[in-house]
């Protein structure tokens, strides 16, 4: 008996001398069990690291440029200049990658990835994009579902995750047809199927690089297939450069300091609607609204709206935006002051000549960061050819 108990493995609860319970395991079965217990605790926390460590670290957006490098496409000097002007500005954590579409029909090599998703390879996409030089047709096509193709590879640490924000294809073509598809309908329905496999959205942007007049309704009907906006047409290198620069940076500005505006704006109509209820008395209500009005946070968007502010216009909106932000806590502020008076019952007039002159300021920034917003707005290349 003592021999066998001397071969029983005996688990106690951590503490001195309190036996919790015991467990006999057999010789025998130790070593297959502590194997089985170490590769559910591995597979465990490789769960972990995939479904909560990993989100952590994926990039808000990610960007592959999809360039024409067909033999007939021309100008490819302009375009790697136009390109690295707008990499140049992108915001450090963006991930970006680059794809060129050209050659033969069925052949595998008609569509190649030439820099592979990465937050910190703006260099190598410009030194890349300069190297590139024409061959073969255009197969636009091909190019185009690959690209979405890259966007769902999840095996890869890090690189290869979807961005917590927008996934977008950018691409920029002097054709607006495809050498290996003739029938617009069965481009548009190829297109779909590869985007609806991948099971992800992406927005695309298509940028029309003097391309002949009599391609452009072909190009128009191919974006409206991958559910993009109506192609941007630029003529000369000038308007290239503008279009990459607005896709690239300008948007994802005017994104970010729209949710700035989205949290704050109606953050502030709490407050005024606390001051109501203060007028009529019902200052538990205006103290439950006060609340939700000090518990918004735009931190995190105003951290990446500065990291975009790269050009003066964007440093402007940045710097509006965090003005707004800090009169919205002040606005949040004297509504307290407000509350906290009006329950001494003593008089609030101080008080309430503070919150009007704290909205008043609050809405005058707000007009001001509208009126730089709809600047910038202004400069889209909208169908400029």
């Amino acid at each position: 008996m003592e021999g066998q108990a001397s071969d029983q493995a005996r688990v106690y609860q951590a503490g001195r001398d309190m036996r919790l319970f015991t467990l006999a395991v057999p010789p025998g079965v130790r070593t297959p069990l502590l194997v089985v217990l170490v590769l559910a605790l591995l597979a465990g926390g490789g769960w972990v690291l995939v479904k909560w460590v990993r989100p952590m670290f994926a990039p808000a957006y990610k960007t592959q440029f999809l360039i024409d490098t067909s033999l007939a496409s021309g100008g490819p000097a302009e375009v790697a200049e136009s390109l690295r002007k707008a990499v140049g500005n992108a915001a450090d954590d963006d991930a970006l990658a680059l794809r060129g579409f050209g050659g033969e029909c069925g052949a595998e090599g008609n569509t190649r990835q030439l820099v592979g998703f990465g937050t910190g390879n703006r260099e190598q996409i410009s030194r890349t994009v300069g190297q590139v030089r024409g061959e073969g047709r255009p197969t636009m096509v091909r190019g185009i579902g690959e690209a979405v193709n890259d966007f769902s590879k999840r095996l890869a640490w890090g690189a290869d995750q979807r961005a917590t924000r927008i996934n977008r294809i950018i691409v920029i073509t002097r054709h607006g047809t495809d050498a290996c598809e003739e029938d617009p309908a069965t481009v548009q329905r190829e297109i779909a199927r590869r985007i609806e496999s991948a099971g992800l959205k992406v927005d695309f942007k298509v940028i029309g690089y003097q391309v002949p007049a009599a391609e452009r309704e072909r190009l128009r009907q191919i974006s409206a297939g991958i559910r993009g906006d109506a192609p941007v047409f630029a003529a000369d290198p000038a308007r290239l450069a503008a279009a990459l620069e607005w896709f690239t940076n300008t948007q994802p500005v005017l994104q970010e300091a729209k949710k700035v505006t989205d949290v704050l704006n109606p953050a502030v109509g709490q407050v005024e609607a606390a001051r109501t209820a203060i007028e009529d008395g019902r200052l538990d209500a205006a103290g439950d609204r006060l609340e939700r009005a000090g518990s918004v946070d735009v931190g995190a968007t105003l951290g990446a709206l500065k990291d975009r502010a790269r050009t003066p216009q964007a440093r402007d909106v940045h710097a509006k935006a965090r003005r707004l932000s800090s009169q919205q806590r002040r606005v949040v502020e004297s509504g307290r002051a407000l509350l906290e008076a009006s329950r001494d019952g003593g008089s609030r007039d101080g008080e309430f000549a503070a919150y009007r002159t704290a909205v008043v300021t609050y809405n005058q920034q707000a007009d001001e960061l509208k009126k730089a917003l709809d600047t910038l707005r202004a400069t889209a290349p909208g169908g400029r050819s």
